[in-house]
């Protein structure tokens, strides 16, 4: 119950503020909402500004004489409480101020929206966020965070070629963090609920993607990502640790990786962030070599496909399927495996299902099937821009195997769930969204579709 309290605290937050524009949490993962601001916000939030070009580094100008606490579009910047939920990582609270800057088209160009706040586990903290988007083409993002007991984060990102107009595309990418919340259930498909087990990964992690695009729909890309993990005692201690309750599983020493991949990608979409019609199909095959840096030798291969749908103006019907094949035995260490469960579709990282925490299922193999129904039931005219709030019912299976020969549409974990989106285009969603598996519901919130 509480999760659900907090859930619908988050949407009426969102309808205040992602719906008006844009929302963010974490991510590429901590609660982000924001929205664009009308004419008679602060000139800091409605002229063009970066944080790569000082020339528009200028204090804002407010006219407090046209300020009404009855008015949101009269306010200096968006006071967004925080209430975070986390199926692995508890309840956080905390102050949310959003400052959003548009240019010319009064599309949002960059939001600033740094925190503070606290965690019912890992205490007091804070976080730094920047998200840029010069152009449909092009965005980057800085996030930076910490919390008082052992969680810390640094998250860098820069795309460009998202459009595929010219011969390449491109995205570089930083990540550190050290998780706290992280859990672990045992191997397998059937892995115990009562074997649950904490644990924190510190992991340190740079990521190149070169794309070749052949049309704006067909593009070859190759991936190299150099990565170094180590395994510490986690943040919870109502939780038994992973040496306690797996002492012999490998992989608790840690280890590194570099893992090159290269993809085949085609891609008819709409739009990359806010898609309603077309699709997007891929291949892909990933090695990492005890010759060339890594700890361990192993390779996987797999697709995936998003197809998406619209009925009418209102209604979306979005559809997912994903599967991954690691051909390794026992070899590959469990932070490296495939891992089903929580919000996000992550190519060699993990899969969406919504019923369940983040990396509940971890195996060799993976199967995932997702369907939503993304319905537009309000719009309006807010902060001065279109911002849409979306219901989105959904429905999903998946499962994880130890050995190839498996068959995927057998002994499947159903999820069902609702899904709250507020959407500002042509960039930005925020969402809450609320899945009922095997074991109960679970919550998340945060930004962009969860495929």
């Amino acid at each position: 119950m509480r999760r659900l309290l907090a859930s619908f605290i988050l949407i009426a937050v969102f309808i205040l503020a992602a719906v008006a524009a844009h929302a963010d949490s974490s991510t590429p993962a901590a609660s982000l909402a924001s929205s664009t601001p009308p004419a008679t916000v602060p000139t800091s939030a409605s002229s063009s500004f970066s944080l790569l070009d000082p020339g528009t580094w200028k204090m804002p100008h407010y006219d407090w004489h046209s300020f009404k606490a009855q008015d949101p579009n009269s306010w200096p910047f968006i006071p967004v409480p925080e209430v975070a939920t986390d199926p692995n990582g508890g309840v956080t609270y905390g102050v949310l101020p959003v400052w959003l800057f548009t240019d010319s088209k009064n599309e949002i160009s960059s939001i600033l929206a740094p925190d503070i706040n606290a965690n019912s586990t890992l205490g007091p903290g804070g976080n730094f966020r920047y998200l840029a988007y010069p152009s449909s083409d092009t965005n980057w993002y800085a996030v930076a965070g910490a919390q008082e007991t052992i969680a810390r984060k640094v998250d860098l990102d820069y795309q460009t070629g998202r459009d595929r107009k010219k011969w390449w595309s491109f995205e570089g990418r930083f990540f550190f963090e050290r998780d706290p919340t992280e859990r672990f259930f045992g191997t397998g498909n059937h892995s115990h609920e009562g074997n649950q087990s904490n644990y924190t990964t510190e992991q340190l992690y740079g990521q190149a993607i070169l794309g070749i695009n052949f049309s704006e729909k067909l593009q070859l890309s190759m991936m190299e990502r150099p990565r170094y993990v180590r395994i510490q005692e986690g943040g919870f201690t109502s939780v038994p640790s992973i040496f306690t309750q797996f002492p012999h599983k490998k992989g608790l020493s840690g280890g590194s990786e570099v893992l090159s991949q290269w993809m085949i990608q085609y891609d008819s979409r709409d739009s990359v962030d806010i898609p309603r019609s077309g699709t997007l199909a891929r291949l892909y095959y990933s090695i990492a070599d005890r010759r060339f840096g890594s700890s361990i030798s192993y390779n996987r291969f797999g697709g995936e496909l998003r197809e998406f749908y619209t009925v009418g103006e209102r209604i979306t019907f979005a559809g997912h399927v994903f599967n991954e094949y690691e051909p390794a035995g026992g070899e590959i260490p469990f932070w490296s495996q495939a891992r089903l469960g929580g919000d996000e579709s992550i190519l060699t990282d993990q899969e969406t299902l919504r019923g369940y925490g983040t990396g509940r299922f971890v195996d060799n193999n993976l199967f995932v099937i997702n369907v939503e129904m993304r319905t537009r039931v309000w719009d309006k005219k807010i902060f001065g821009t279109h911002g849409i709030l979306e219901l989105a019912p959904f429905a999903e299976a998946g499962r994880v195997a130890h050995n190839m020969g498996y068959n995927p549409f057998s002994e499947l974990h159903p999820v069902g769930g609702i899904g709250f989106r507020g959407i500002a285009e042509p960039f930005v969603v925020g969402f809450v969204d609320i899945g009922w598996g095997g074991e109960g519901a679970a919550v998340f919130s945060g930004i962009n579709y969860p495929f």
